[in-house]
């Protein structure tokens, strides 16, 4: 039986809630309309036609508690599991669409695929589950191969696009198809995320708002006493409840130095602790919005309050520059100088700048520091902390933070050496982080948007200020 370091009662979990109402009314985004879904697939066929292709064939797997490898095929069709989509250069040609090859228990709707001919259901072939001898790999292969056969497209120039998981997969059509050209295509979908449209601009900030409901809920039940279990859930039933789709892409932690950041473990909430919940992802119909939030328990020491008011400082620097036309080391620079005026830093390069998960000067890995670290919840559970994480003081990493659309692209950063210029219809997070390892810490940050003619903040629902409690339970 889990057992906590002061006795929790069970019954009162699901009362915490219990009179809370968001302080704004939320009215959710519309999903993406058919025709937008329509010029996507226009843009991504124009694109191939200039590179000589005849088709383009899109690959995301599966993996792990039914999340994609990559956000493509939501991105072209509303497809949310695993498949290959089979594009057309011509179009008259309608898409087609090879997936079902996991055991995975998910079935539209959501994710009815927009324009999309032909769907062919592999299924998980194998001994142990099924005790159909085959392999869904070689089975999708084939089925690949067949459609483009049927199509007339194989023996052309084909364009890939996918992650590391489609290796085996692309692999495997090459050696099935030697006189076929193939071309890794996947530079083409990553140009289109650059900029959102209106439509996804309004979906991320529905996003953004379930951020700011479920920070509210959990300032509603957080005092002593509570758990970080209880605070978590808090935090993903507001968001859940409004049609946020995943209640595990965001980190929690509360000690007394506000260092730490991962997932619940047992911690009872005590007058002192410092709480970072680290919102990486909270997504609405495919998109996600990031945010940073802080709360202080009762009192702060004066060095953990001067962390806390660099890094609000630090956003503020940054945020005031946000505008089209000005380059994102502008914002790294200015937030950062905050850092050196406090003497936190010396240099505001991303280069040399310390980082918690930083290895050595020389580059070989860096010792965790042992040390015994008292932890009196964790310690009721028969374990012991032997280790003082992070292994190094600074920021979480070298930089102010970085683009924000669909869940695992790759993603441009706001650092000393980007000298992008903004423009209108980029999203992405500013967050200021601090870690000194038992001392002190802060992560604060909001999501923006570059407008026509400055930004909008997409999480200012709630204040990026730390919210403060009183010390009675």
């Amino acid at each position: 039986m889990r057992k906590y370091s002061t006795p929790v009662d069970y019954k009162r979990m699901e009362s915490l809630l219990g009179g809370f109402e968001p302080s704004f009314d939320f009215e959710p985004a519309g999903q993406i309309t058919e025709a937008e879904y329509a010029d996507r697939i226009e843009r991504l066929r124009r694109e191939a036609t200039v590179a000589g292709l005849d088709a383009l064939l899109v690959h995301a797997s599966l993996v792990g508690w039914y999340h994609t490898s990559n956000p493509f095929l939501r991105y072209l069709c509303d497809w949310m599991r695993e498949g290959v989509l089979i594009l057309p250069t011509d179009a008259d040609l309608d898409p087609e669409l090879l997936s079902f090859w996991t055991e995975s228990a998910v079935v539209p709707p959501g994710g009815e695929p927009v324009l999309v001919g032909d769907i062919w259901q592999i299924s998980p072939f194998g001994r142990e589950s099924v005790n159909r001898p085959g392999s869904p790999l070689q089975k999708t292969i084939d089925g690949c191969v067949g459609v483009l056969r049927r199509l007339g497209l194989a023996g052309g120039s084909l364009g890939l696009i996918g992650d590391d998981t489609a290796a085996t997969f692309f692999a495997g059509l090459r050696e099935e198809l030697p006189r076929t050209a193939f071309t890794n295509a996947t530079d083409t979908i990553l140009r289109m995320q650059r900029i959102r449209s209106a439509a996804e601009i309004d979906i991320i900030r529905s996003a953004g708002e379930l951020i700011d409901i479920g920070w509210e809920a959990l300032c509603h039940v957080v005092r002593p006493g509570v758990t970080d279990y209880e605070a978590y859930a808090a935090f993903s039933y507001a968001q859940l409840a409004r049609g946020g789709e995943t209640g595990d892409g965001y980190q929690i932690g509360a000690n007394r130095y506000g260092t730490l950041c991962g997932k619940p473990y047992g911690h009872v909430i005590t007058d002192g602790d410092l709480l970072n919940l680290y919102i990486s992802n909270v997504t609405y119909l495919g998109y996600c919005a990031q945010a940073a939030r802080m709360m202080v328990i009762g009192t702060a020491t004066p060095q953990q309050d001067e962390v806390l008011e660099m890094t609000v400082d630090a956003v503020r620097r940054a945020e005031a520059l946000i505008r089209p036309g000005v380059k994102f080391s502008e914002l790294h620079d200015a937030a950062f100088e905050a850092y050196v005026e406090r003497g936190y830093l010396k240099s505001k390069e991303t280069r040399t700048m310390p980082f918690n998960w930083e290895a050595m000067p020389d580059g070989s890995p860096r010792q965790v520091k042992r040390q015994h670290v008292e932890d009196a919840d964790w310690e009721a559970q028969g374990r012991r902390l032997m280790h003082v994480w992070p292994a190094a003081p600074g920021p979480h990493n070298p930089n102010l933070g970085h683009a924000i659309g669909m869940p695992k692209l790759p993603q441009y950063n706001v650092t000393s050496h980007n000298t992008d210029r903004m423009e209108p219809g980029m999203v992405f997070v500013l967050h200021a982080q601090w870690v000194d390892p038992l001392v002190a810490g802060s992560n604060l940050g909001d999501l923006y948007v570059v407008t026509e003619d400055g930004y909008e903040n997409l999480t200012c629902r709630t204040s990026v200020e730390p919210y403060r409690t009183e010390t009675s339970a």
